[in-house]
C-alpha cells in the first residue's frame, strides 16, 4: 500500500466536514450535556466550527504549512466557543502541528503523532485522568492504540480501530461518576448518562477516517 500523506486542504477538508457534522449533532450533544452538564456542548461546538468553517478559505491562504493552518483554526475555536469544550477543542488543533512547523505535507505516523500532541494538550489544560468521565475517556485509550500501530501498512485499518476504541470508551463513561467538570456536583446521579465530550470526540475524529477513504 502507498504512503499516505496529509496536506493543509486534508485537514481544511477535515475541519468543513467537522463543522457539517457538528451542525448535525448540535442538538444531540446538547442533550446528552443537558442530563449532566451545563446543556451547551453542541451549542457552542456549532458556533465554534461555524466560524472555523467560515474563515477557512482565509486561514488556508494565509499559511504556509499544515501546522500554521491547524493552530490559527485552534485558536478560532479557543476564541469564539464559551465553556469547556472550546479552550479544549482549541488547544487540541493548536497543539496538534508543534512538531511538524514548516511541513507542507506529514506521513501517517507523523499525523499519528500530531493526534497525541492534541490529546496531550486537551489532558493537559483539563486536568483529567481515564475514568474521570471526561472525553479522555474516549481519547486515551483511541491515541495508545494508534500510537501502537501507528507504522502500520493498512492505515485505514489503523483508524478504523482506534475509532472502535474511542466509541467504545465513550460508552465506558456511563456507569461512571463523574470527577472533573459540571457533572461532578451530580455525584452518582450522573451514571447512567453518557459524557458528551466523550461522544463528540470519537465523532469528530471519525470525520478523519472519512477522508482518508477519499
Amino acid at each position: 500500500m502507498s504512503e499516505q500523506v496529509f496536506d493543509k486542504q486534508f485537514f481544511a477538508d477535515s475541519l468543513v466536514k467537522m463543522a457539517e457534522l457538528t451542525e448535525a449533532n448540535r442538538d444531540y450533544w446538547t442533550k446528552l450535556d443537558s442530563d449532566i452538564g451545563d446543556g451547551d456542548h453542541g451549542i457552542n461546538l456549532s458556533i465554534g466550527f461555524r466560524e472555523v468553517s467560515a474563515k477557512l478559505a482565509e486561514k488556508l491562504a494565509e499559511s504556509p504549512d499544515t501546522a500554521t493552518f491547524l493552530k490559527k483554526s485552534g485558536m478560532i475555536l479557543l476564541s469564539k466557543v464559551g465553556g469547556a469544550s472550546g479552550p479544549l477543542y482549541g488547544s487540541f488543533f493548536i497543539k496538534m502541528g508543534k512538531d511538524h512547523i514548516g511541513k507542507e505535507t506529514v506521513t501517517f505516523p507523523e499525523f499519528a503523532d500530531m493526534i497525541k500532541n492534541g490529546v496531550e494538550a486537551i489532558q493537559f489544560r483539563g486536568k483529567a485522568e481515564l475514568g474521570d468521565k471526561t472525553m479522555l475517556d474516549a481519547l486515551l485509550p483511541g491515541i495508545d492504540y494508534l500510537q501502537a500501530h501507528k507504522e502500520d501498512t493498512d492505515h485505514l485499518a489503523v483508524m478504523e480501530k482506534m475509532i472502535e476504541i474511542m466509541k467504545e470508551g465513550a460508552e465506558s463513561t456511563i456507569p461512571l461518576i463523574a470527577k472533573k467538570g459540571r457533572a461532578m456536583r451530580l455525584g452518582e446521579r450522573a451514571i447512567g448518562h453518557k459524557d458528551p465530550g466523550a461522544e463528540s470526540s470519537w465523532m469528530l475524529m471519525n470525520v478523519f477516517l472519512e477522508q482518508m477513504r477519499k
